[in-house]
């Protein structure tokens, strides 16, 4: 159901789901939609208090997904381009870690909104976000390295770092590059 609530500085039209949840949930969907979801005990007086009261992250949200859209997002690669070039760092960088006994991993790439990579190292299976289309080679060696490096310290501890060091000694400016990185709001 659609409903508009009159706030300070605008005006806040958002979609109401009545559902079986715990608490009060708001999105906002790329598309500029706002999503409220509420459990059907919640009354509509207490809904709307919780709409106001997020009334300024509602309207920064708002703002921010205009000026990315008006952004022009720096594409270096296509997504075969991008798995061509990553299996083809994978495969120059893995006789390092075959040397510690670390067994070939399986490589995925999935569409990634929060992380560039993941390695379940249990598993043997490293993933890379197809959002890397937008860095720089460097940070995609980075990438790679960063995650092989999983496979021998699963967690971000100093032994981790240390190890990432042997293979990428400059990884705190890659780090630094990746996270100026500008990715279309999907």
């Amino acid at each position: 159901m659609l409903k508009t609530l009159v706030a300070k500085n605008s005006t806040i039209t958002y979609e109401l789901t009545i559902k079986n949840v715990k608490n009060i949930n708001l999105r906002i969907k790329s598309d500029g939609r706002i999503l409220v979801s509420a459990n059907p005990l919640v009354p509509d007086r207490v809904i709307d208090s919780f709409i106001l009261s997020r009334e300024e992250f509602i309207l920064n949200a708002l703002r921010r997904l205009k000026e990315n859209t008006k952004e022009d997002f720096v594409r270096y690669f296509n997504e075969t381009e991008l798995k061509e070039f990553v299996l083809g760092i994978c495969q120059r960088v893995y006789p390092y870690y075959e040397k510690k006994g670390i067994k070939s991993p399986q490589i995925k790439f999935r569409k990634m909104k929060s992380c560039w990579g993941n390695c379940r190292n249990i598993n043997g299976i490293i993933t890379f976000s197809t959002n890397l289309v937008y860095a720089p080679k460097e940070c995609i060696e980075y990438v790679v390295y960063h995650e092989f490096t999983h496979l021998i310290v699963p967690n971000h501890s100093k032994e981790f770092y240390g190890e990432l060091s042997l293979v990428c000694p400059d990884y705190k400016e890659k780090q630094k590059l990746m996270k100026n990185i500008k990715l279309p709001i999907q």
